[in-house]
């Protein structure tokens, strides 16, 4: 794995991967366009998920070619990121269960997706995170699910909305997964500088 190291920490590829990252952050923003347009107010920082999470990695990135990091920001993206990476990933799949097919789209969601929880995991030997970072980490993801499950805040797939309980439950303990693995990996784990 240290073999990784000098080609995520290399300038070249935190610009690319910055690119990419806004790209993917306005794209997800304009995708959740329809779904802001009928949320209430008090509700619309926490409906598009993903596209604040990969907005989150976007400052995190920023910090490490300004050659610092900001430790909040790495514990809310490697948090943010892998959980709605994964959630993404089961609910596409679980469409495909209900509903028989996968559309291109749910395709393209599945691999992007999928490429969230894993850029937010292999940085994570580079972030500096404390465990106040992760315990305000906590608060937004936790909260962020009471939204979204409590309030019905949640993203819309018309397929699984008879699943909307399990789907509730099966997200919080995913919180839980993600908010450990960021300890395990962006805490106690050993650190390494970037060398750009």
């Amino acid at each position: 794995m240290k073999w990784m190291y000098p080609i995520l920490g290399s300038r070249q590829f935190l610009w690319i991967l910055l690119v990419i990252n806004i790209l993917g952050t306005v794209y997800g923003y304009i995708w959740y366009g329809w779904q802001l347009a009928d949320t209430p107010a008090k509700f619309l920082i926490f409906v598009p998920d993903s596209p604040t999470a990969s907005l989150f990695f976007v400052f995190v990135l920023i910090a490490f070619l300004m050659k610092t990091n900001w430790p909040l920001f790495e514990a809310l993206a490697v948090v943010t990121l892998l959980k709605y990476g994964v959630w993404a990933v089961v609910m596409n799949f679980l469409v495909f269960f209900v509903g028989g097919e996968l559309s291109i789209t749910a395709w393209m969601l599945i691999l992007s997706h999928a490429g969230m929880a894993i850029q937010g995991l292999l940085y994570a030997p580079f972030y500096r995170i404390k465990i106040w970072h992760l315990v305000v980490t906590g608060i937004w993801t936790l909260h962020n699910d009471v939204i979204d499950y409590v309030f019905f805040m949640l993203p819309r797939y018309s397929l699984l909305d008879q699943y909307i309980p399990e789907i509730g439950y099966f997200t919080f303990w995913l919180s839980i997964f993600s908010l450990f693995a960021a300890y395990l990996t962006g805490v106690r784990k050993s650190r390494y500088e970037l060398k750009i």
